[in-house]
């Protein structure tokens, strides 16, 4: 199991508990599903730590708008590659949220969906192989395509944008 991140391998430094776990004593860094997050809010947003929620299919990222400024991270659940819903769920974070944290991708991640999932948002991805060869699919699917027809949060330009620009330079030299 690997995570990239930023063109690099990075170091697991949440613990992801579930619904029933105890919260560790520390300052350990956690993430929580976002049932449990709404159920113990006051006290999870009171102790001491980095606190990450985790998104699963069904859940509403909406309800964490105003709570955004208090995660360092939101993992996204795609427990099958053909559960789309995470892609909505990083674009509505990223895009009608304005979430600036991290953005992981975890669960069922192939590498022929990470250029769409950056596209929509995500910037880390939890990959089942080892380090070496998540980062070297990380690194070719982000490489993949250099052109976009439609627009995203990503702020790459569009083919549309691009013939547009053409032709304004092409207006003005002549």
């Amino acid at each position: 199991m690997a995570i990239v991140k930023n063109d690099s391998v990075i170091d697991q430094e949440w613990i992801t508990l579930d619904a029933e776990a105890d919260l560790p004593p520390g300052e350990e860094n956690i993430i929580v599903p976002l049932a449990r997050f709404k159920e113990e809010r006051e006290t999870l947003i009171g102790r001491n730590g980095g606190l990450g929620v985790q998104l699963n299919p069904g859940d509403a990222p909406e309800d964490l708008a105003n709570d955004l400024d208090r995660l360092s991270i939101i993992t996204v659940n795609f427990p099958a590659y053909t559960d789309g819903r995470g892609y909505s769920y990083a674009r509505v974070l990223r895009e009608r949220l304005g979430f600036k944290g991290e953005l992981r991708a975890i669960g069922d991640v192939l590498r022929d969906q990470i250029l769409y999932m950056h596209r929509c948002g995500f910037d880390a991805y939890e990959l089942k192989n080892d380090d070496d060869v998540s980062l070297a699919k990380v690194r070719a699917a982000l490489k993949e395509m250099t052109v976009y027809y439609q627009p995203t949060g990503d702020g790459r330009v569009t083919a549309g944008s691009l013939r547009e620009r053409r032709r304004t330079a092409l207006k003005s030299a002549s």
